[in-house]
């Protein structure tokens, strides 16, 4: 089996197979056992052989060791259900890279801080730095945009990801995300 890491955008989208489907909640309970969440797994069909990628996520990112851990456990479970995909596979497990885009309440909580692209449903598409996130799906994020901060329903956005900065961001709009006054002056919640 190979273990290959490399970015991938991941599109969270439930499985559309029936193998897919099936081994969805055996592969999720693998990769939680390692400490990690299955953002996606997709199964196609690779000339003889099933191709089984799988997308993991955790607070911290996933390193290259942790990679490795993963896929033990991955390929384990699905050693055991092997009849489930029928005969030889190739198991490929990789971490979501910078230009997934944030569809769940978990993304927008590790891209706390991080300037953040956003398409609304309506209106003109903006950028911001994110603040603090509800856990809820029916919930929000709290960012900061144009200098003011603006709580953005989850259901309000069509699209959002994150925009790699090369620089550190400014300490003003990091204490105004954090709560803290700065410069001498109230926060403007």
């Amino acid at each position: 089996m190979a273990n290959q890491r490399h970015r991938d955008s991941g599109t969270n989208a439930a499985p559309t197979n029936p193998a897919a489907a099936a081994l969805e909640p055996i592969v999720a309970e693998a990769v939680a056992s390692t400490g990690f969440e299955l953002e996606q797994l997709d199964v196609a069909q690779a000339g003889r052989r099933r191709q089984v990628k799988v997308v993991v996520d955790g607070d911290d990112g996933v390193e290259l060791d942790e990679v490795a851990a993963v896929s033990r456990a991955v390929s384990a479970v699905l050693d055991e259900h092997d009849e489930v995909l029928g005969g030889p596979y190739t198991l490929e497990v990789t971490s979501p890279g910078l230009d997934r885009p944030l569809t769940r309440p978990r993304h927008w909580r590790r891209a706390k801080l991080r300037l953040v692209k956003v398409r609304p449903v309506e209106g003109a598409e903006f950028t911001g730095r994110v603040g603090a996130a509800d856990e809820e799906p029916e919930g929000g994020v709290e960012m900061l945009v144009d200098g003011k901060l603006r709580r953005v329903g989850y259901a309000d956005i069509a699209h959002a990801v994150i925009e790699v900065e090369f620089k550190q961001p400014p300490v003003a709009e990091l204490a105004m995300l954090e709560g803290r006054a700065s410069d001498g002056e109230e926060d403007a919640r």
